[in-house]
């Protein structure tokens, strides 16, 4: 994988990694799959974190030849070396396996600084190791996770929640909402609003000329004709035949059960699942650890591997870095394929 990634290679993309709940796995993951020194000639890698904790784990996991670079400001970034982007320098117990509030404050600096290097564009891409959603809670933190704040972060008026493999991806209609109330947040708009961000998405991302979308239905059977179900004929159905006029190769709406069962996802570039768990867990099923969540619909990039916290695994250095190496690789590869995209597409008479 290293090798025939570096075949190719040219300027190293620079990406941000925040260091998440720093109780469950991500700075286990996150020295795993930044510790390999030949990727540093493909990107340079900038953890947002404690730099005490990455002392503490480095003894905790025994790597007397693990090295890195701390900084206090993005501009001293050195490249071809792992940097640490200290966000303190204070000793923090750490308490794996357990939600505190410490740990959630400091998951939100760490977003915090990066978002603002982003901005800046001190960073190339946004790479987000997991949060936990209860103790990252707050007045600065109203959201329900990652894509919601960062889509409010960027000026985005909505945003695209995409789970990405090497052979699938599913996008979302509704994100981080409890059950009871998926079928009344449905519309029309909402289901042409998601398909036009993911063809774009899949277009400008994916580098995909024409993409063919499949929609999942609400009900059992995709509603049986209205005898399970309005919902699928009346706002699913109807929004798959605006889009096409649209000119979004979309089709559906498909019953998700056998959909998945009969293997029809690998007739399409992409699925658009209408709730969280529908699409997420055939997704983790088949994904296994080279998911990869990334935020379509933004004008930044940003990744994150598709585990939790894993605070029933932290601390015992079992866990597998491939999601967090796989949401790295991917963020870098769209980045690459939003500059070929703008050049494919650049109007060659502009500048006369």
């Amino acid at each position: 994988m290293i090798k025939e990634r570096l075949k190719g290679k040219t300027t190293p993309v620079k990406v941000g990694v925040t260091h998440g709940d720093f109780n469950g796995v991500s700075y286990e993951v996150m020295i795993k799959a930044l510790m390999d020194s030949r990727l540093y000639e493909l990107f340079t890698p900038v953890i947002y974190g404690l730099p005490r904790v990455v002392g503490f784990h480095r003894k905790h996991m025994h790597l007397s030849d693990f090295n890195y670079n701390v900084i206090s400001n993005i501009s001293k970034i050195a490249p071809k070396k792992l940097n640490i982007r200290s966000i303190s320098d204070e000793e923090v117990k750490i308490e794996f396996g357990k939600s505190t509030r410490l740990a959630g404050d400091y998951a939100f600096q760490a977003l915090e600084t990066a978002v603002k290097d982003l901005k800046d564009k001190k960073i190339d891409i946004l790479v987000t190791a997991p949060i936990n959603k209860e103790n990252i809670h707050s007045e600065k933190f109203a959201f329900q996770g990652h894509t919601e704040y960062l889509t409010q972060r960027f000026g985005a008026e909505n945003s695209l929640m995409l789970m990405v493999s090497d052979n699938l991806k599913i996008g979302t209609v509704t994100n981080h909402i409890p059950i009871s109330e998926v079928a009344g947040s449905i519309t029309e708009e909402l289901i042409l609003t998601k398909l036009a961000i993911l063809n774009d998405s899949l277009k400008k991302d994916f580098l995909i000329d024409m993409p063919k979308i499949a929609v999942l239905g609400l009900n059992p059977h995709a509603g049986d004709k209205g005898l399970i179900g309005t919902e699928d004929e009346s706002i699913i159905h109807a929004a798959i035949i605006k889009a096409k006029k649209q000119g979004t190769l979309a089709f559906g709406p498909f019953p998700a059960d056998g959909f998945f069962g009969s293997g029809n996802y690998t007739k399409y570039d992409a699925v658009l699942a209408m709730y969280h768990d529908q699409g997420l867990i055939p997704f983790k099923l088949m994904a296994l650890d080279s998911g990869v969540n990334y935020t379509a619909g933004l004008p930044i990039v940003r990744t994150s591997p598709d585990h939790g916290t894993a605070y029933d695994i932290a601390g015992e250095n079992v866990a597998s870095p491939d999601s967090l190496k796989a949401a790295v690789y991917l963020g870098i590869d769209i980045f690459r394929n939003r500059q070929k995209w703008q050049a494919m597409h650049a109007n060659p008479l502009s500048g006369h």
